[in-house]
């Protein structure tokens, strides 16, 4: 199957706006064809178009295009394509129906209940693919205390509490089949292990005539509700286009293609027949294509240089990695859909040719808005904005005589470099306009520079998170460079990286088509598992292994493969029990033994990938297997054959570049042209049809024997950098300080064991000046964001010189910035030779689910002082001289027992390695500082560093003068206010005077309530958090988050009051509740949008066991056009959810019902969002606490609108009886009998817990600030 004797075989890529064709030829020639995706005055389908053309070209028979096409000629026919992918994003796919389990009707709505966009008030999230939603009376639970029945796939116990009324459904389906919809998506909860019911409504559905089922069951049968749902929509939602598409493109050939043999690439880089082709799988078909052929065409698999694959689009830039191995990842989102299935991991930075460019407060801004194909760049004569791709004309990088003329209305212009220039003239003088204290000016060619540099440092950063943040050096990768746009940037990010050798394949511009053509058949065959890894588990994994085998052995034998052919490799998905981070395993490299399954020692496999990803391993937890998944492979690609070229290069007549130095002499050569084994200098263009490749100073381009491009890059030639201002290298520092404090993030979550931090991602990190003042923070949690740096502060004055190098300073405290106790900051100094003093500090804060205390989960929701609400940290030293002082800690986290009614922390374990995690990413953090100043010596860095805080600061004075501009104009006042009350009457008042000339204000917090009986009280750190949020919030632009957005503010807090309590006050409400209303108030006072939830809907339960804790997401509030976002999280917290399925699995409960709380929101012009109801069933001996506010006071509505509905927690006893249970309250649950809603009566716990979180207010006039 590698190749068709005297036949034409194709692999083609058909792009939302290209199609690449790749042929092989019966002589063994190949050729390439690049053509319009859609042109429907010449031709209906792209892909037909191109093999007719080849064609007709090659045997120079005519192939009438109204004809369909003579396929005797054609061997084989490879496809990538990217209908799936533009119907996802244009939301363009089939009337889908989705059915599931009754109680759960909102659950892809809720999903993870994190808003993708922290700062945006207009909470945007993409639609649902479902048009409508049937709920199913069934459920099906995991055994926990008696058993009804046993999983076939997993070995859980399974007990069935309501069986399925296929009666009522068949109701259901048929009034959807009524109104149109024949697309059937089936998710019931815990389906991954016990498949039946939804066999049964697939059996039914098909029988009553819909034209797609997808079950849950089939498509994924992995644990976790939510991807599992978004999958099966997906794949219902998209499959019946892929079909309809297929149907097409079958049709322009005679027979229907039947005789010729048509695969299409998945999302995990397999082909797979034409009729096994499925939404689900189709939505990465085009760029795994590319990483495919880079991966076989870049990788030596003699010097094993791990390759980073660089694809740059027009709107987009996708990198890869590739070490020998595709690296797979199991849940990836695109386009808004979280898809659960093997995809290779593609990142995506929204920096390309059409990326547009931007000045802002004094900052070069590239993307993320794109100029699009309509009306494209200023220089495609379409009236277009400035983007990457007009930088690169300016500079002369890109030559239009070279180029196609396909530019302007009819299409037939040559691209202009007039219009270019002259969109740089203007944007040229507004930058020197605003650099008028300046003694000098910069040039167009400079500001066209500023931003080539800014865009190559934006597509560095996921470069660095794909490597760096993995524990892998970005220096000893090769770039692998493809895609039109990419080789005009290739030298300078490589040389930003450190990266030595660039390398760009002959057949870069259609590389994704070419990587069709050498990749393999792939069957896969995956079943889910809940076995232990251990020597009593191995028989029967033994036995599943195989039968999975042979089942893709089968397959592949019956498409035409023999066994010297067909190679297979095992997965187990594994990880530590107790913990939610799971790893897909191969055991390639470790060969079975006696401790081992007959696939391989996955034990050792897995230990020693968890302590590369992870920096720790846990000895004394068991290991679970959660799936057992083995790929086959066919292989059938290609062998490429070289075409070596001989004779001497001819450069074109000279051209000028601009580089950092100025301009400079540069040759320009036709890739066809070169010949093979020759060199080329820097600086030098290299064009070939469908792509322009740079070869810039100190570069040099080596010509390899297959006609490929292989470019060495030399060191940076440009001069040192001054500590003066230069604008575009604060957009750079500016993604560096960033990308420090998103990679200590990455490191964190990567190490980290807790559900909290791991799976809810309650954790943030940042980086800080000398002085304590916050530099960057990586978007986490808002509330963590001014209280981080008082906490750093106060560590400055406290410990002043006692902080050595190797010192780590663990700190919780309210006095000390804390802003509640289960939140450990751990800080890091950071120091330089020649320097005493720390020059930067690094800190990560994470919430730790239990830290001792009154309750379990230490959230007790009525502590009236600090003590009982856990261990407490002032100024602790976690790490002396580099050790770690596991002892004196866990002395420190058990001290809460000495108070009366109080325990220590009751999960050690996590704690210290959950502290680990920090020490590990504050080290990143710290390395990756030293590193930057390394690169440009310290007193450049901190000057950037104080640049930086200083373009925050201009953004948030213009942002308080336009406001006072429009509310002089308004009121002839320049003063607002505000006043919002706790549930407990207690008033928070604020008053805000704003100097227009100054951009400056004073927000006088003066009349808030006294400190309360109770822990409500929120440390000061707080109120700056919910400050320094909102006014990133108001800006509306992305600047970057630091002290400087403080710097034009004044603060009054009264002490005493509930914004500035007493040392030794309960607080830990505070964090959770009081800073929701804080922002509330802030918010009324601008008008900016009505009042959100008001609070986190914390929610705790426990024993000496177990514990666990949750926020639960309400409804956000409206703005000035726009309606509120149902069920989302809001403000100062952005945690997500449980899925439903690991909540069950992991913990003593079953979730009733998680819906939306339908009418909650306030009514008005503009809709608040709703809230959501959770019921949660206990089943064995817990104590309960649950902490929230909005029960009596309801969120506001705003110049008209209405106020949203309060929140309401009850509990439900078996005797029928309903309690409210208030705001704040502990309760424990004894054992008892429910039997209202079971078909059968089984023992658990005595009650439900009801939490229907508040939801949300109105717009209703249209005054708009």
């Amino acid at each position: 199957m590698a190749g068709t004797k005297k036949k034409f075989d194709f692999a083609i890529d058909r792009g939302g706006t290209f199609t690449d064709v790749f042929a092989r030829l019966p002589d063994g020639r190949e050729r390439v064809l690049k053509l319009l995706s859609r042109d429907p005055q010449n031709y209906q389908d792209a892909p037909t178009e191109g093999i007719r053309r080849v064609l007709e070209e090659e045997t120079g028979t005519p192939f009438p295009r109204d004809q369909p096409v003579d396929t005797s000629l054609i061997g084989w026919i490879r496809m990538g394509t990217t209908v799936a992918t533009n119907a996802l994003l244009e939301r363009e796919g089939e009337r889908t129906a989705l059915l599931l389990t009754k109680g759960f009707k909102d659950l892809l709505h809720i999903g993870t209940q994190a808003r993708p966009k922290l700062f945006d008030v207009e909470v945007s999230v993409p639609d649902v693919l479902y048009e409508e939603v049937i709920e199913v009376d069934e459920r099906v639970v995991l055994k926990q205390r008696g058993c009804q029945l046993t999983s076939k796939n997993t070995g859980d116990s399974l007990e069935v509490w309501r069986e399925l009324d296929l009666e009522q459904v068949e109701k259901d389906l048929r009034g959807v089949l009524s109104r149109g919809i024949s697309s059937l998506a089936v998710l019931l909860l815990h389906s991954y292990t016990w498949s039946d019911h939804e066999k049964a409504v697939g059996a039914l559905a098909q029988r009553l005539g819909f034209t797609q089922v997808s079950l849950s069951s089939e498509v994924m049968p992995m644990v976790r509700a939510v991807p599992r749902g978004y999958t099966v929509c997906a794949d219902a939602y998209l499959t019946p286009k892929i079909r309809q598409y297929l149907k097409g493109f079958t049709s322009g050939f005679k027979g229907g293609l039947k005789d010729v043999d048509v695969l299409f690439m998945q999302s995990d880089g397999g082909l797979t027949p034409m009729e096994r082709f499925c939404g689900s799988r189709a939505v990465l078909s085009g760029p795994a294509g590319g990483v495919v052929g880079y991966a076989i065409t870049s990788y030596s698999h003699g010097e094993d240089k791990p390759v980073i694959g660089f694809d740059m689009g027009g709107t987009s830039t996708d990198v890869s990695r590739y070490a020998g191995q595709y690296e797979h990842v199991f849940e990836a989102t695109t386009a808004g859909v979280t898809l659960q299935a093997p995809q290779l991991d593609i990142n995506t930075v929204a920096a390309g040719g059409g990326s547009r460019l931007f000045f802002r407060s004094g900052m070069f801004v590239v993307g993320p808005e794109s100029a699009g194909a309509h009306p494209g760049p200023a220089c495609y004569r379409k009236g277009g904005p400035l983007t990457v791709t007009d930088a690169n004309l300016a500079l002369g990088r890109l030559l239009p005589s070279l180029f196609p003329k396909i530019f302007g209305p009819g299409e037939d212009e040559p691209l202009s470099l007039d219009e270019t220039m002259n969109h740089f003239r203007l944007l040229t003088t507004e930058i020197n306009h605003f650099l008028s204290s300046k003694p000098s000016k910069m040039s167009v060619e400079e500001v066209a520079m500023g931003f080539i540099r800014v865009a190559n440092e934006a597509m560095c950063r996921p470069i660095r998170a794909l490597t760096q943040a993995k524990g892998h050096d970005t220096s000893q990768h090769v770039l692998a460079c493809f895609g039109g746009a990419g080789g005009q940037h290739a030298c300078a990010i490589a040389r930003a990286l450190g990266m030595k050798t660039v390398f760009i394949h002959k057949y870069s511009g259609v590389l994704s088509a070419y990587g069709l053509a050498l990749a393999d058949v792939v069957e896969e065959e995956q079943e889910p598992c809940s076995l232990q890894y251990e020597h009593g588990s191995f028989s029967e994994l033994d036995q599943r292994v195989e039968r999975l085998r042979k089942r893709c052995q089968d397959t592949l034998c019956a498409r035409g493969f023999v066994s010297a052919q067909i190679t297979t490799e095992v997965f187990l998905h594994l990880r530590y029990e107790g913990t939610d981070c799971a790893l897909m395993v191969t055991a390639a490299g470790y060969p079975s033994n006696a401790r081992s399954c007959r696939a391989g020692d996955f034990r050792s496999a897995f230990t020693k990938r968890y302590l590369k990803e992870f920096g720790f391993t846990i000895p004394d937890r068991a290991i679970m297997v959660d799936d057992i998944r083995v790929r086959g492979c066919g292989k059938s690609g290609i062998k490429s054959v070289y075409t070596t070229k001989s004779g001497e290069k001819h450069a074109k007549p000279m051209t000028k570049c601009y580089f950092e130095g100025g301009y400079l002499n540069t040759s320009v050569y036709l890739w066809e042209e070169l010949p093979c084994g020759h060199s080329i200098q820097g600086p030098a263009i290299i064009i070939d049809k469908n792509s322009t490749i740079l070869v810039e100073p100190c570069c040099e381009a080596h010509l390899t024997e297959g006609g490929d491009v292989c470019m060495t890059v030399g060191s940076d030639p440009h001069c040192a950098l001054g500590t003066e201002l230069n604008t575009v290298q604060l957009s750079i520092f500016s993604h560096r300080f960033m990308s420090i404090a998103e990679q200590m993030g990455r490191v964190l979550q990567r190490t980290s064991i807790s559900t909290n931090i791991k799976e809810r991602l309650d954790f943030s990190c940042a980086v800080f000046g000398p002085d304590g003042g916050l530099v960057s923070n990586a978007p986490h949690i808002p509330v963590h964001l001014g209280a981080m740096q008082e906490t750093v502060q106060y560590q400055i004055k406290s410990m002043g010189s006692k902080l050595k190098e190797g010192d780590v300073i663990l700190s919780n405290h309210p006095c000390a910035g804390g802003s509640h106790l289960p939140d450990l900051t751990v800080i890091t100094p950071v120091f330089n030779k020649g320097v005493s003093g720390p020059v930067f500090f690094v800190a990560s804060r994470g919430h730790h689910a239990d830290i001792g205390g009154i309750t379990p989960g230490s959230m007790p929701p009525h502590s009236t002082s600090l003590q009982q609400e856990g261990a407490v940290f002032v100024s602790f030293k976690l790490v002396t001289g580099g050790i770690f002082q596991e002892e004196a800690v866990t002395e420190a986290l058990m001290a809460p027992a000495q108070y009366p009614d109080c325990s220590g922390t009751r999960n050690l374990h996590d704690n210290l390695s959950d502290l680990r995690a920090q020490v590990a990413a504050n080290q990143r953090g710290s390395t990756l500082v030293g590193e930057l100043i390394d690169s440009y010596g310290l007193a450049v860095v901190q000057a950037y560093m104080g640049y930086i805080q200083s373009n925050a600061e201009l953004a948030v004075r213009d942002m308080l003068r336009d406001f006072a501009g429009k509310r002089r104009q308004q009121t002839g006042s320049l003063e607002v206010e505000s006043e919002d009350f706790m549930d407990d009457g207690t008033p928070i008042r604020l008053r805000v005077q704003i100097n227009e000339e100054e951009g400056s204000a004073l927000f006088d917090f003066t009349g808030t309530g006294t400190e309360v009986w109770g822990n409500c009280n929120a440390p000061r750190a707080i109120t700056l958090s919910a400050l320094i949020y909102c006014l990133r919030c108001m800006v509306g632009q992305d600047i970057p988050l630091n002290q400087g957005c403080l710097a034009p503010i004044k603060v009054i807090i009264p002490p005493g009051s509930i914004l500035q309590p007493s040392q030794n006050a309960a607080v830990v409400g505070g964090n959770v509740l009081t800073s929701q209303r804080v922002v509330d108030v802030i918010f009324r006072a601008f008008e900016v949008c009505a009042a959100s939830q008001g609070c986190m809907n914390n929610i705790s339960f426990g024993s000496e066991r177990v514990g666990y804790y949750e926020t639960v997401a309400g409804g956000a509030g409206a703005g000035p056009g726009w309606n509120g976002r149902s069920g989302v999280h809001s403000h100062m917290t952005n945690t997500r959810i449980t899925d439903p399925e690991i909540l069950e699995k992991r913990y003593p409960v079953v979730l009733k019902h998680f819906s939306l709380r339908p009418g909650s929101g306030g009514a008005g012009k503009y809709r608040g969002g709703d809230g959501v109801i959770r019921k949660l069933l206990f089943r064995n001996e817990v104590v309960l606490s649950v902490l929230t506010e909005r029960r009596s006071t309801r969120p506001y509505g705003l110049l008209g609108g209405e106020d949203g509905a309060p929140g309401l927690n009850l509990l439900h006893r078996a005797d029928g009886r309903i309690l409210n249970l208030g705001g704040k309250t502990s309760v424990s649950l004894q054992p008892g009998v429910i039997c209202s809603f079971l078909s059968f009566t089984v023992f658990f716990c005595s009650v439900v817990i009801l939490c229907i979180s508040e939801c949300i207010l109105a717009f209703d006039l249209c005054i708009f600030l």
